[in-house]
């Protein structure tokens, strides 16, 4: 499994809710499953300067990295930047 991290801090909420609308349709053709979205209560150690977090399962490393590649997902990137600050990380579950 290959699971997608976002650490988010909103900037617009009404364009992050346009671009939350519009991320499904480009998980789907690469497996990609939506495992998690919540709000930070705490930080127990060091720092995390985010406010939100994602977390997506794919089926390996090359879906993930297919689905972050492809047109769709990439033409949604530019409403991303403008709606929040995103950390996007690609994890390889052990």
């Amino acid at each position: 499994m290959n699971y997608v991290i976002g650490h988010i801090t909103v900037k617009d909420p009404a364009k992050w809710d346009e671009y939350r609308s519009q991320v499904p349709a480009t998980l789907a053709p690469w497996q990609g499953e939506l495992v998690f979205r919540g709000e930070k209560l705490a930080v127990f150690g060091g720092e995390h300067k985010h406010t939100d977090t994602v977390v997506i399962r794919f089926p390996n490393a090359e879906a993930a990295n297919g689905w972050f590649n492809s047109a769709a997902y990439q033409a949604l990137i530019p409403l991303r930047m403008e709606a929040a600050e995103i950390d996007l990380i690609s994890y390889s579950a052990t």
